[in-house]
């Protein structure tokens, strides 16, 4: 399992001060407002900030030695890194998207056995909710609604997330034609 997430990015500087508006990637704040410091990466380059002071209103802060709004327009975009500790809390049968990435996907065959259909690479958030990306065997890819009718049970322990309908990896042939995609 992942032990660090990035949960938020440095908004627009906020005020004269050098504070910066926050934006959670959970969609919570209460966890970013209680950090006491904070390790930003940018450009490929990690930092740890100390945190003087928090607003909640709009959701701010200010991090130690960046007093001016210039300073703080350089940090705009850093992805704020926490340990599992400091992310969001989970309710049940919530999962970062972080641990869901290289679980085999497995269909089940009866009598207690599976079959690895693939791996999901990545989870993204779609208009009507999250998609898991599965990486076929064949090198193709297919976006799955990461949704209770296509899986079933997740062990994390276990390495594998259970497709419930082995049809949604197949390729729609009604908008494609049985050959695939027209040239």
């Amino acid at each position: 399992m992942t032990n660090e997430f990035v949960i938020g990015l440095v908004g627009a500087p906020f005020g004269v001060e050098g504070r910066v508006k926050l934006r959670s990637l959970s969609g919570e704040f209460g966890h970013l407002l209680a950090l006491d410091s904070a390790r930003l990466r940018l450009g490929g380059k990690i930092a740890e900030y100390r945190i003087d002071s928090v607003s909640a209103s709009p959701p701010s802060v200010k991090f130690a030695g960046v007093d001016s709004p210039e300073a703080a327009r350089a940090l705009k975009g850093a992805e704020i890194l926490a340990d599992r500790d400091h992310a969001a809390p989970l309710d049940t049968d919530e999962f970062y998207i972080e641990d869901l990435k290289g679980l085999d996907v497995v269909i089940s065959r009866g009598g207690g056995t599976s079959e690895r259909v693939g791996v999901i690479s990545d989870v993204i958030e779609g208009g009507g909710g999250f998609l898991a990306g599965v990486a076929l065997a064949s090198g193709a890819q297919r976006l799955v609604p990461f949704r209770r009718e296509f899986f079933g049970a997740i062990d994390l322990d276990a390495g594998r997330a259970e497709l419930l309908v082995r049809w949604i990896l197949e390729p729609d042939e009604a908008a494609n034609g049985p050959e695939g995609p027209a040239p």
